[in-house]
């Protein structure tokens, strides 16, 4: 790959007018020392409920390299990145938040891995600027979702990072709703390699991911990537049958070989109370599987376009 790629920047945004001015004259500044080309830089509105569109339309209005898609509502983080998929048309394409944390002078560092014949080139998050519990959390999730995944997730790897166009192409193809981006760019395959990139604060504002949306976003990546859950289930339902064969081995002995009657009526309570929970915990995570199924055979779009602006086409 000697010949310098185009590239398009595909970002999320959802109330982010405090942001966009600085990260647009970052943007620009990387694009503009970059070369080959056209560049491309792809702007989907999430339901912004502030200027947010206001803006990208100024600045598509001003470079002809802007593209800037509106959602008819909220879709969520993941959908959105997916409609700026759909819409970037270069070689070579950056995924990244709106909201610097992750910094777009690191661009070219993904690029120089890529001219090395690498297809995806993600971020391996380091030196995070969130509180503790937040940070912790994160920690515990990037190992739990690799330790249970069906494929090889690579750990404190978020969306930030590179695609090539097949990648793109092929991540295109699946539609499904529930989307973790960052495990189907693994499922994907092709060559991949992390670099280690220092995850900034946010410019201005505050977060939108709520711990709700987050643990959605992670059930999402483990409902998707593992069967871990449902096997569990089935690793407990056999090791209570052992231990109620046992137990009743155990109870027949006594009352025919010793004569008397088993204690045990606050155990035997306490031992229905448990794995009474413990079956309704299963049905509720064989709900989230059928639920998944329920949603996707709907049929129903990703995303919904309310309007867009500049050179936005969906990519052939």
């Amino acid at each position: 790959m000697n010949a310098a790629p185009s590239v398009s920047v595909a970002i999320s945004l959802y109330n982010e007018e405090e942001v966009f001015p600085e990260l647009l004259r970052r943007l620009k500044a990387v694009l503009d020392a970059l070369p080959g080309g056209p560049h491309q830089i792809v702007f989907v509105d999430d339901g912004s409920s502030d200027r947010t569109f206001e803006k990208v339309a100024a600045a598509a209005a001003g470079d002809s390299r802007i593209a800037g898609i509106s959602l008819s509502r909220n879709f969520g983080h993941q959908a959105a990145l997916s409609a700026a998929l759909d819409y970037a048309s270069a070689d070579a394409v950056i995924v990244m938040d709106g909201d610097l944390q992750d910094p777009p002078e690191e661009i070219p560092r993904f690029l120089d891995e890529h001219r090395k014949g690498f297809d995806v080139v993600f971020a391996r998050r380091t030196n995070r600027k969130e509180p503790w519990p937040l940070r912790a959390c994160y920690y515990v999730f990037y190992r739990m979702i690799a330790a249970l995944s069906d494929v090889h997730l690579p750990l404190d790897a978020g969306d930030f990072g590179l695609m090539s166009r097949r990648v793109v192409e092929k991540i295109r193809i699946i539609r499904e709703h529930h989307r973790y981006l960052r495990g189907l760019r693994t499922w994907v395959g092709f060559r991949q390699t992390g670099i280690r990139v220092e995850r900034g604060e946010r410019a201005a504002g505050r977060s939108r991911y709520t711990l709700g949306k987050l643990l959605r976003l992670a059930f999402d990546g483990i409902f998707a990537f593992s069967m871990a859950p449902l096997r569990g289930a089935a690793i407990l339902g056999l090791f209570v049958i052992v231990g109620s064969l046992a137990f009743a081995a155990y109870a027949v002995y006594v009352r025919f070989g010793l004569g008397k009657s088993p204690p045990g009526f606050t155990a035997l309570i306490l031992v229905i109370s448990l794995f009474s929970g413990a079956q309704l915990l299963f049905l509720g995570i064989i709900g989230e599987y059928l639920g998944r199924v329920y949603e996707e055979t709907k049929g129903r779009p990703q995303y919904i376009v309310a309007k867009t602006v500049g050179q936005a086409r969906i990519a052939p």
